[in-house]
């Protein structure tokens, strides 16, 4: 009797692992693009953008995308969208499909390790325009390690970062009092300072 009782618990917390491990399968082939939109500045909300971000959600599977985060910087008219996608045009064509929003510019990246959202605390994305050829991952990876020793001086928390080798692009997701408290953590930290810093709403 002890034994059967083993066999159905075995089986029944085998079960509940291969059900958590089906709901956290991404699509496989894919990879990580963020694409972004350039609007008007103050032509968009952050709830337009969610709203056309549930559109996206619904045609996504058509194509093999999945969204995994945007961020919207209002006063900017900037949108950003991070997906796992088989190639850039499917990413085109379930916005095409969902809204008829394309995006101006489509970044393949590979990302960094996460660190922990603090509850909150402001958003910003700041972007580093360093020319093809002039990054790679590993040398990211060391920076962005040099950031998390100096980001608590300043009330910095970097929470992840991306990275477009082929057109020597890097996109910092932080927190922070200010965008002069990030740039400021990666002058002490190494020295290379970001085209430009947007506050932005997060959304997923």
């Amino acid at each position: 009797m002890i034994g059967m009782t083993a066999i159905i618990l075995f089986s029944f917390q085998e079960l509940l692992a291969q059900n958590s491990s089906a709901n956290e399968v991404k699509p496989t082939g894919n990879s990580l693009y963020i694409d972004v939109h350039d609007l008007k500045p103050g032509s968009v909300t952050y709830s337009d953008v969610s709203a056309a971000h549930q559109k996206d959600l619904a045609a996504e599977g058509k194509y093999g995308v999945q969204f995994i985060n945007f961020w919207v910087d209002e006063k900017a008219g900037k949108i950003y969208c991070l997906s796992s996608a088989p190639d850039s045009n499917a990413i085109i064509e379930t916005h095409r499909e969902a809204h008829g929003l394309l995006p101006s510019k489509i970044y393949k990246v590979t990302d960094g390790s996460q660190s922990a959202a603090v509850e909150g605390q402001a958003y910003f994305l700041d972007v580093h325009n360093l020319g093809a050829g002039n990054v790679t991952p590993a040398a990211v990876a060391g920076a962005h390690e040099k950031d998390l020793k100096v980001e608590k001086k300043y009330g910095v928390n970097f929470i992840n970062y991306w990275v477009d080798t082929d057109n020597g692009t890097i996109f910092c997701l932080s927190q922070a009092p200010d965008s002069n408290a990030i740039i400021q953590t990666h002058k002490e930290a190494h020295g290379l300072l970001p085209a430009y810093v947007l506050p932005v709403e997060q959304g997923q």
